[in-house]
Formats: structure tokens, C-alpha cells, sequence
């Protein structure tokens, strides 16, 4: 991970002091900027940061030009149309060839062979850097500037907006309304509280990314290629390992973002709040990756209609936005069951209590909430082998946690 390399931590400990020092918010906000910029030209690469570039220039220019062209038919038009260019960007670099080689090619294989060749020659060798990030940040942008909000008219801040390097690999997904303001206001001040609260979250953060995280990584590499023999308890210690792993690893990570983003006096939103204490999977998605849930929620199943038009259409509408949210973590097939996953589970927690059928489970849990606790993180526990493992895989592990062998592909 990026900011546990040497170069990051040499880098920082040049960086941050520079900051403190310097007392001026212009020379504040060059000195993030260009570092900002070092940042992502070093990991990201020239392929890697062009195409940035040019996204972030066609977002800052139709979020001034919407804006002067006032809330008329014209400027809705073009925000949707420079939110398309961006999701078609995200669409392109992250999931042309899973479009093409996985579903294409169930349909005419030598056509989508033909576009796949086509696609290689334009296209880098792995997807710009955190452009996942980049495309949502954006298409929030527009969406807000389209509904009225004003835009960042100052281009050195919609750069540092865009660029930010704590939030730059894994989120948390900013929205531009809350961090302008709370970079005006850290580059305009210094107090050591802060800093002293930063320097704290930023060491936690890295003892849960490479004390805790990595350690049990480490364990699940070992175990792994031994699952199908283990005995039941240690199949589950291992699944208990991959949750607790990707928890502490992610908000490790996060940690760090909002670390570094508080020892300049600046404020990122939270990620996490105790996610498998959740009492039920609503509770956990606002619990979990916060800023990508409420993304989802606000730019997805809110404009698709939410819970605004009956049952079914509020099904239908949270299946969509989840097995988009699953595909936004990766182009394969296990991450859009993930998210169908979760999206289900979502319908059925809406709706379980209206069920006859199911009222006495309703009231066992709201009897007993800690029941309700246990049943909801070992639904997510379960899931996260869907989200590591494919389809077939994931299902023959689960039912060996159970000791049941002899499935399919044994």
C-alpha cells in the first residue's frame, strides 16, 4: 500500500514540517499542491495522471460554465453530459475488458475479441490510479453544481479538491462542500491539538494496517491452500481472520487519510463507526466505507426514485445501486454478486417484520438485540468470501464451514 512505502514516509517527514512552518495560506496551499502533485505523478505515473488531468479540467470548466449559464434547461444538460464523460472514463479503463471478455463474449467471442485488441491499444497498462475515487468525486461535483450549488471557481482549489494526496488512493470519498472549508481553514491556522490528534490517529492507522492487518494476512496466505482439510473450528478461525483482515486493513488505511489530513488542520469525513457492531445490515451500511454508502445512497438510489414508488420499485432501485456498488470494488463477477448480496439482504431487512411469517423472528431480536448483532456480522463474515473469492469457490467454502462436502468441482 502506498503510504506504507519508504518513499512515502521519507516524504511525509519532509512534507509536513515544510507545512507547520510555513504560516502564509497561499504558500500553504502551493506547497500541498505541488506535493499533491508529486504525490500522484510518483505512484500514478505520465498514463496514469493524464487522463486525470483531463477529467478534472472538463469537471472544473462545465461546473464555472453550468454555473454561469444559471439553473436553465442548457446547464442541466451539461453536467449530465460531463457526468456521462466521466462514468464512461471510469467505464472504460476499469471495466472495458470484463465488459468485453466476460460478457460480450458469452453473446459473439470473435467480436469481442476484435473490440478487446481494439481496447488494448489505448488503453495503459493497468487503470489510472484511485480513478474509482476520481470519478466520484466528480460526478458528485457536477451533481451538486447541477442542483444549484456554487461551484469552486478558484482552479488552484478545485486542483488541490481533486488531488488532495491523504484521500487520494482510498478515499474517504470527499465532498467538495464540507472540505473547501475546512482547507480554508487549515491553511489559515496551526494549533497543536490537531496536529498532536493527527500524529495519534495516523500512528493507529498504522498499527492497524501493519501490525494487525498484515498479520493476519499473513496467517490467511499460510492457511488458505489448506482450507478444504482443515477441521471445522479452523475453517471458521480462518474466516474470522479474513474479516477482521480487510476491516483493520481498510480503516488502517483510512486512518491514515484522516492522520495526515488532521495534522494540517483539515477535516475528511469518517469511514467507519464500529461496522460489526451493526444490529442489522442497514445499521452496518451506515456503519461501513460511510462515504461510499452514502454516495451510493444520494447519487444512485435516491435519483433512481428510492423508496418513493412502492415496494418492488424500492427493491429494484437498492439491487441496482448495490451491484453497482459492487462492481465499483472490481470488474469480476464476485464482486457484482457481493453487492447483489448485500442489496438482498438490504430488501429483506426492509421488509422482514411485514412478513407473518417472520414477525417471531422480528420479536426474538428485538428481545434479544445482541442476537441480532451475531446474525448480522456473520452474515457480512459470510459474504466476504464472495467478495474474495469466486462465485463457485466462495459457495463451497461457505458449506464447509459446515463440514458439508462433496459439492460441485470437488
Amino acid at each position: 500500500m502506498i503510504f506504507c512505502t519508504y518513499w512515502f514516509l521519507l516524504a511525509i517527514v519532509i512534507f509536513l514540517p515544510l507545512y507547520w512552518l510555513i504560516k502564509k495560506p497561499q504558500l500553504r496551499l502551493f506547497l500541498l499542491l505541488v506535493f499533491s502533485a508529486i504525490f500522484h505523478t510518483h505512484f500514478a505515473g505520465p498514463a496514469g495522471v493524464i487522463p486525470i488531468v483531463v477529467l478534472a479540467l472538463i469537471t472544473y470548466l462545465i461546473g464555472l460554465a453550468c454555473h454561469a449559464l444559471k439553473a436553465n434547461r442548457l446547464a442541466g444538460w451539461l453536467c449530465i453530459s460531463g457526468m456521462v464523460i466521466v462514468a464512461a472514463a471510469l467505464i472504460f479503463y476499469k471495466y472495458s475488458f470484463f465488459i468485453l471478455n466476460d460478457v460480450m463474449a458469452l453473446v459473439n467471442k470473435p467480436l469481442a475479441d476484435y473490440f478487446a485488441s481494439q481496447v488494448q491499444a489505448g488503453m495503459p497498462a493497468a487503470p489510472p490510479l484511485a480513478i474509482s475515487f476520481f470519478a466520484f468525486e466528480f460526478i458528485h461535483y457536477l451533481f451538486e453544481v447541477r442542483r444549484g450549488s456554487p461551484p469552486i471557481k478558484a482552479p488552484h482549489e478545485f486542483a488541490i479538491f481533486a488531488i488532495f494526496f491523504p484521500s487520494l488512493v482510498a478515499g474517504p470519498i470527499k465532498r467538495y462542500q464540507d472540505f473547501i472549508p475546512s482547507l480554508k481553514l487549515g491553511l489559515a491556522q496551526t494549533s497543536s491539538i490537531p496536529i498532536a490528534q493527527g500524529l495519534l490517529r495516523l500512528s493507529l492507522g498504522f498499527f492497524k494496517k501493519l501490525v494487525i492487518a498484515d498479520n493476519l494476512n499473513q496467517y490467511i496466505l499460510a492457511k488458505q491452500p489448506f482450507f478444504d482439510v482443515m477441521d471445522v473450528p479452523e475453517r471458521w478461525l480462518f474466516l474470522m481472520a479474513l474479516t477482521f483482515r480487510i476491516y483493520y486493513d481498510f480503516c488502517g488505511y483510512t486512518d491514515i487519510a484522516l492522520g495526515l489530513a488532521m495534522t494540517m488542520g483539515i477535516k475528511l469525513p469518517q469511514n467507519f463507526r464500529a461496522p460489526y457492531k451493526a444490529s442489522n445490515i442497514r445499521d452496518f451500511w451506515q456503519r461501513w466505507h460511510m462515504s461510499l454508502s452514502f454516495w451510493i445512497r444520494d447519487y444512485i438510489y435516491i435519483p433512481l426514485g428510492g423508496s418513493k414508488h412502492g415496494a418492488l420499485r424500492r427493491v429494484i432501485n437498492g439491487l441496482v445501486a448495490f451491484a453497482l456498488c459492487g462492481l465499483w470494488h472490481g470488474a469480476s463477477y464476485n464482486y457484482l454478486l457481493w453487492g447483489l448480496y448485500h442489496g438482498s439482504a438490504l430488501a429483506i431487512n426492509n421488509y422482514y417484520r411485514q412478513l407473518g411469517w417472520l414477525k417471531p423472528l422480528a420479536g426474538f431480536f428485538d428481545r434479544y438485540p445482541r442476537a441480532s448483532q451475531a446474525a448480522t456480522f456473520l452474515f457480512v463474515a459470510s459474504g466476504w468470501l464472495l467478495f474474495f473469492y469466486p462465485a463457485a469457490r466462495a459457495w463451497q467454502m461457505w458449506l464447509l464451514l459446515f463440514g458439508i462436502k462433496g459439492v460441485a468441482g470437488d
